[in-house]
């Protein structure tokens, strides 16, 4: 019977992704919970304008 487990090195790279996306989504619902909405927005606005000019 041929093993149906993800290989090793196709399992470590999803796991990193997949905890950065996590860790990404933490921070911005602590952002938000923490600043509230306009504030927020307004950081998010900002750094898209500094990044992006």
């Amino acid at each position: 019977m041929r093993d149906t487990v993800a290989p090793l090195l196709l399992s470590r790279p999803l796991f990193i992704v997949a905890a950065a996306v996590i860790l990404a989504l933490a921070g911005t619902l602590w952002l938000w919970a923490h600043l509230g909405t306009a504030v927020f927005f307004e950081t998010v606005r900002a750094g898209f304008v500094a990044c992006f000019g």
